[in-house]
């Protein structure tokens, strides 16, 4: 055979093995796709059963997780982290509110649940957990109601947790409270351009109020590891306090307001104060991560501690803390709407109430009466829609609901005496044969009677000058089961990060809030649907079960890894041997002693 004969065979023998080596690893392939194909099956039939577990084993870095859409959130979910990776943990809420207050009526006793976002984000959470709940009791027939420990189990229809009350003085309430709190820390947080006003005998009584909540948490504490969740900036001082006197405790602090940049939170006299006491919480969680970073930004500037940006992290005092962005949400479903009519009838009872016409557009707002809300910005939008296209003069009413707040305040009774004037002159101006364009109801609501008229609006106005995140545009979009009804929400709003198909707005810009309350006026019923399905959504998923629950999954990382730290530093501790080296579970003891 020829040498080129020899070399054509050699080819074909190799081109053979190869294809046979080929088929061989393509039915392997083949065998490994079936076979995978069928696990994954098999696996897909537990999802539902795994699906918590698998979200529990994951750290969900700043209340977001890539499984937890996977988790259909709920009570039942809080219960299962608790059981679980929390074991005979005790949790225990501090807020400033309470969510039931008992006052004196007609020789009786009424119980009001507060329509307030905090009550509503937090009260279905401590239900799920059995918890306590420490608040002021303000109530004029609260103390008539508690037992000989200031205690009173809550809701009064299905007892499930305790309400246990704390006692303050005209005094404390009004230096702790509306001094410090509200004339002080509220405006700095908020660019609201009011300034802050700062007084010495404030601040003993905020130091002062915050040592006796302290005291009440320790005194409700079943043993030394409680979960606390300290809500807001009433209890700046708080988590310290705590910690010195629980230092195994795991406390979450959740600032419920913006954090200003630190140029801005400069101006308090006691700004080095304030965030050591903040930096006692084990974990600090705000709405969004811009809020987030100005807290982490004024911790680096006035405070001697290491940041840790890549785990979202404070060292400060021998301990870490966690500052992490935990939106917030509501409860979903709301059980109130089983209990209230349907959307017609909803219309038709509003509209009768207020002697609107049934051919009328009907827009609200719903929020205490605050100068953040941006309440007299709607009636400048108003006033644009009216001037710019008369024509819809008579044919739009804007219902304003404005809870008395801080009355006792100057900003506060400034704000009502514009907002009274204001909405005079609108109804001189535009009004006419008994239609007035703005209707001002200055009276608390329950959160039932907010719902309704959530129900019976066309469109809802979320005009925050600055917000934490604002609860009023979520309640809108979880009372319209019929899926109709326009969001018009500040974009300085952190709601605006997620209702992304509401028409933001920007409520410094009256010109721009004309036209787009134009434009929802106008809205096709499809075009809403469209719009609200998908909001509809997202708070269903990103309900106020999964806030809480981010937090939890955090606690319990957090109480493993000090529990693996304990258990390793007496492991490896020689005995009988001195040494320099000091676990830094012994530093953090150390520390709060």
């Amino acid at each position: 055979m020829t040498d080129y004969g020899m070399a054509l065979l050699w080819v074909l023998i190799l081109a053979s093995l190869g294809l046979s080596i080929l088929a061989v690893l393509l039915s392997i392939s083949r065998q490994r796709r079936s076979h995978s194909l069928t696990v994954a099956s098999t696996a897909g039939e537990d999802v539902a059963s795994e699906a918590t577990r698998k979200v529990l084993r994951e750290f969900e870095k700043n209340g977001q997780s890539p499984d937890a859409a996977l988790v259909n959130w709920s009570p039942d979910t809080l219960r299962k982290i608790l059981a679980d990776d929390l074991p005979d943990a005790q949790v225990i809420v501090v807020s400033n509110r309470e969510p039931y207050i008992h006052n004196i009526k007609d020789d009786g006793v009424e119980l009001l649940v507060p329509a307030s976002g905090l009550v509503s984000a937090l009260e279905p959470i401590t239900r799920a957990c059995s918890g306590t709940w420490i608040a002021y009791g303000g109530g004029s027939a609260d103390r008539l109601t508690v037992d000989s420990n200031d205690r009173v189990q809550v809701p009064p229809d299905n007892p499930s947790y305790t309400l246990r009350r704390v006692w303050l003085s005209d005094d404390e309430y009004q230096g702790y409270y509306l001094g410090f709190a509200n004339e002080g820390l509220w405006p700095l947080c908020h660019i609201a351009f009011t300034r802050p006003v700062f007084r010495a005998s404030d601040w003993e009584a905020y130091e002062a109020v915050n040592r006796k909540f302290a005291d009440t948490v320790v005194a409700e504490a079943r043993n030394e590891r409680p979960i606390v969740l300290v809500q807001d900036y009433h209890f700046a001082l708080l988590p310290r306090m705590i910690r010195e006197r629980l230092p195994e405790a795991i406390i979450i602090t959740f600032w419920h307001i913006p954090w200003p940049n630190s140029e801005v939170f400069s101006i308090c006299p006691w700004r080095e104060r304030v965030l050591d006491g903040l930096l006692g919480s084990s974990i600090i969680g705000f709405h969004t991560q811009f809020h987030a970073n100005n807290f982490t930004e004024s911790v680096d500037r006035f405070l001697e501690s290491r940041i840790e940006r890549a785990d979202a992290a404070i060292s400060y005092g021998g301990r870490a803390t966690l500052v992490h962005a935990y939106p917030i949400s509501i409860e979903w479903p709301a059980e109130l709407l089983a209990k209230l009519p349907p959307v017609e009838e909803s219309r038709a009872r509003l509209r009768e109430r207020f002697g609107l016409s049934a051919d009328v557009k009907l827009c609200v707002g719903v929020e205490r009466l605050d100068y953040t809300k941006g309440i007299l910005d709607r009636f400048h939008a108003l006033d644009e829609l009216f001037t710019r296209h008369p024509e819809w003069i008579g044919k739009v009413v804007f219902l304003q609901i404005a809870a008395p707040s801080r009355g006792t305040l100057p900003a506060y009774q400034q704000l009502h005496d514009e907002c009274l004037r204001y909405a005079n002159e609108l109804n001189q101006r535009y009004g006419h044969d008994g239609y007035k364009p703005v209707v001002m109801v200055a009276e608390h609501h329950s959160q039932q009677q907010v719902y309704e008229i959530y129900r019976a609006a066309d469109i809802c106005m979320v005009t925050s000058l600055h917000d934490g995140m604002n609860l009023v545009a979520k309640e809108f979009v979880a009372a319209r089961d019929d899926e109709q009804g326009v969001l018009l929400l500040s974009t300085f709003a952190g709601a605006s990060r997620e209702l992304l198909e509401a028409l933001i707005v920007n409520p410094y810009d009256a010109a721009m809030m004309g036209q787009v309350l134009l434009q929802a006026l106008t809205m096709s019923p499809d075009e809403q649907r469209e719009r609200m399905r998908p909001m509809r959504e997202i708070v269903r998923d990103n309900n106020v079960f999964r806030w809480a629950g981010s937090m939890l999954l955090d606690a319990a990382r957090l109480r493993k890894r000090g529990d693996l730290e304990r258990a390793t530093s007496v492991a490896e501790r020689p005995a009988n041997t001195d040494t320099n080296i000091v676990s830094l579970f012994d530093r953090m003891r150390k520390v709060a002693s």
